[in-house]
This record gives structure tokens, C-alpha cells and sequence, in this order.
């Protein structure tokens, strides 16, 4: 639910049309010790701050200084996020039948054959949907993503962090409030100029981060 809604909620509050949001992994690296070492209450003190910094990136217009980031790096980011998602993946392949292989390989001839005589829609979308009616209609039992753990039905319930509010709390959620801002900026900004050269079209990458803050807070 909270994916969905910070994708639906960012393509209309953020800079780049047809760009969007959602949770990564490289933002859950950063938490992990301060969860570990105080708690889940912490975490939500510090992702309200995080949201706070993002916002205040984008009034005073410090995305302009992304220009100053080589191509060089940008390719890299982006190759680096899709190397971390192949992995990611691999251990799902271990042990499976015949079955996963042969619908993984139905995938990617659709992903990369169909855009040579049918360009109207996106082929990944087009693979997603041919894969998935196939997979129904034939019965074929692979697994979901329910068999990876259990999925909860209930909405999201608001909750304010019980933390005391004084200095101590301040030094322990900055550190990781700032680098949460900074990191999560900069994987949308980047992707963000990326687009910008493949579309030679502009973006607002202030009115992204302050999208972006707005969407945490």
C-alpha cells in the first residue's frame, strides 16, 4: 500500500513526467544499525527529518549542482542498480523446474523481439501481462510472491514517533537523516538527468526534492 501510494502520489508532486518512486535498498542499508541500536520509533523520528532536509534541498535550489556529476558517474549508478537487481534475483532460479526457465526465456524474447515490429506499447509491459495470462490460464504452479512471505491486508496506521524531543535524539537520527536525503536524492535525481538526456527534454529537480520531502513528511 505504501509503495502504491508513493508512486501514485510522486508522479504528480514531482519534477520529471514519467519518472516515479518507491522504496530501494540502497536507503535500507542505511538504517539498519539505527533500528538495530534503538529502535523502530527512532526510525520513524528519523524519517521525518529526512523528509524535512529534502524539502529545504529543493527551496534552495541545491539541485543545480548535479551538473557538476560526470556522465561517467550517472552510467555507472544506473548500471550499478541493475547489476544489484539481477542478483537480487538469482536465488529465486536455484531448484526451480524447467517450467520458470522456459517462461523466463518466453520474458525476454517478448522484452527484446517485440519493440522490432511493435513499438506502441512498452514491451516490458506487454511481457508482464502475456507471462501472467499464460501462468493463470494454464495452471502452471509457480510461485508468488504470497509464497515469500505473508502479505498484510490492513491499511497503514498513522503513528507518531514516541521519542523524547531534545538534543540527544537530534545527534543520534542527523547522521542518518542526512545521508537518507542525500542518498535518496540522488538515485532520483540522477535517474531523473538520465531521462532528461534519452527524452531531450528538462526537469525540475528542485520541484523533485521538494515532491519528494513533501511525499515523506
Amino acid at each position: 500500500m505504501q509503495s502504491f501510494t508513493i508512486a501514485v502520489v510522486i508522479s504528480f508532486v514531482g519534477g520529471r513526467p514519467g519518472m516515479i518512486s518507491a522504496a530501494t535498498g540502497a536507503m535500507a542499508l542505511l538504517f539498519t544499525n539505527l533500528v538495530a541500536n534503538h529502535g523502530l520509533q527512532y526510525l520513524l523520528a528519523a524519517t521525518i527529518l529526512t523528509g524535512i532536509f529534502q524539502i529545504l534541498f529543493g527551496v534552495f535550489k541545491l539541485a543545480r549542482y548535479m551538473k557538476f556529476i560526470p556522465r561517467s558517474v550517472m552510467v555507472g549508478f544506473v548500471n550499478a542498480l541493475a547489476i544489484m537487481i539481477f542478483t537480487a534475483q538469482l536465488q529465486h532460479f536455484v531448484g526451480e523446474p524447467w517450467v520458470v526457465y522456459s517462461l523466463v526465456a518466453i520474458t525476454l524474447g517478448i522484452i527484446y523481439l517485440l519493440p522490432y515490429v511493435f513499438k506502441a506499447i512498452p514491451s516490458t509491459l506487454v511481457a508482464i501481462i502475456v507471462v501472467t495470462l499464460i501462468t493463470i490460464y494454464m495452471n502452471i504452479g509457480v510461485k508468488t510472491v504470497g509464497d515469500m512471505g505473508s502479505l498484510s491486508q490492513t491499511l497503514p496506521v498513522f503513528l507518531i514517533p514516541e521519542v523524547p524531543l531534545n538534543l540527544d535524539t537530534l545527534m543520534i537520527i542527523l547522521p542518518y537523516s542526512l545521508a537518507l536525503a542525500l542518498v535518496g536524492l540522488l538515485e532520483s535525481l540522477l535517474t531523473a538527468s538520465i531521462v532528461d538526456d534519452m527524452t531531450d527534454s528538462d526537469s525540475d529537480k528542485d520541484m523533485e526534492s521538494r515532491g519528494q520531502g513533501s511525499l515523506i513528511l
